[in-house]
Order: C-alpha cells, then structure tokens, then sequence
C-alpha cells in the first residue's frame, strides 16, 4: 500500500503543548460517539495563541483544509491526553511533521491510529508558510515540497506504520490475531 499523503500545511513552532491542540473544556466529549468525535475536531488547534491568525479549522467548521501540520520541536508536550491526537485526526489531519514531539504525544498518535508522527531534522516550521503544499512518502522517508521541488528525508517510522494504517493498537491488535 502507497502511504503517500499531499496537502496543503499549517504551520505552528516550538513546544505546541496538547491545551493548545484540544484546550480541556473539551475533554468531556466523548470520541467513540460519531457526533463528539467530529465535535472535538471542529476544536483541534483551537487554544494556539493569537498570533496564529488563520483558524486550523474555519469558525463554524468541522474539517480542516490543511491536513498535513508542521510543527517544530517538542510538539504535542504537556498532559497526557489521548483527545490531542484524536482531535487533529477528526477533523481531517493526517500527519504531523515535527523536529521532535513529546514521546506521550507519539505514542497516543499510534495508539489511536489517528495521525501519522513524521519527524524530520529540517526545521520546516522555518521554511514553510500555511498554505504551502507538500508530499509526504511514508514508505520512503521523504518529504517534498511541492513549490520548490525540494525532497528531504525524514525518519522511519517501521512498524508504526502498520499499526496506525490498521486505526489504533487495538485494531491492530485484532486484524493480526492477537485479540477477538
């Protein structure tokens, strides 16, 4: 299977914590009632700060029209809350590319099979705008962007890949046999 994910990108910077990903008033939604699920998406990236003008998802939307997220160092640190990730996937998000995230973050991406947590040494947070489009190739490591033709390498996620491609640890647990 190609995992080869193109679009458009919103970029944010350094240390994006998960109250700035899903602010905590709306951690009462529930993510496995379909209705609070695409609720919790119309609010990913709601808490950043004013100086981020464009909305992640427009005001009065549900879905994004950037699904691919550009971050810089330590993204996705703070609490421990599954909603960070489940957020972004619902409302369209299909990876976020960062220099590094907090480890918590990762491991709920993989957990939930929500969005893929593609890092990469170049610091495209710097390099990109909102906007500007890119190609990720989660099968060989790469990331293009697309204006400038410009590909660089990103690291491998291995066996991640299965295990968010399947929806979730649990999903995957169950299409290999390890669970009914």
């Amino acid at each position: 299977m190609a995992n080869i994910i193109k679009g458009r990108v919103f970029v944010v910077g350094d240390n994006i914590d998960t109250d700035q990903i899903i602010p905590a008033q709306y951690l009462n939604l529930v993510p496995t009632i379909k209705e609070e699920y695409e609720k919790l998406g119309s609010y990913a990236l709601i808490g950043l700060p004013d100086e981020y003008k464009t909305r992640y998802v427009a005001e009065g939307g549900m879905k994004t029209e950037y699904p691919i997220v550009i971050g810089g160092s330590n993204f996705g640190c703070g609490s421990s809350r599954e909603h960070a990730p489940i957020s972004l996937g619902a409302a369209g998000c299909k990876v976020v590319i960062a220099n590094s995230f907090a480890r918590i973050f990762f491991r709920n991406c993989i957990a939930t099979g929500e969005v893929f947590p593609v890092e990469i040494d170049d610091q495209l947070s710097k390099k990109l705008q909102t906007g500007d489009e890119v190609e990720v190739d989660l099968d060989n490591n790469t990331v293009k962007i697309v204006t400038s033709g410009e590909t660089l390498e990103s690291r491998d996620l291995g066996a991640v890949k299965e295990v968010i491609n399947a929806g979730g640890i649990f999903n995957y647990a169950r299409k290999s046999g390890m669970i009914k």
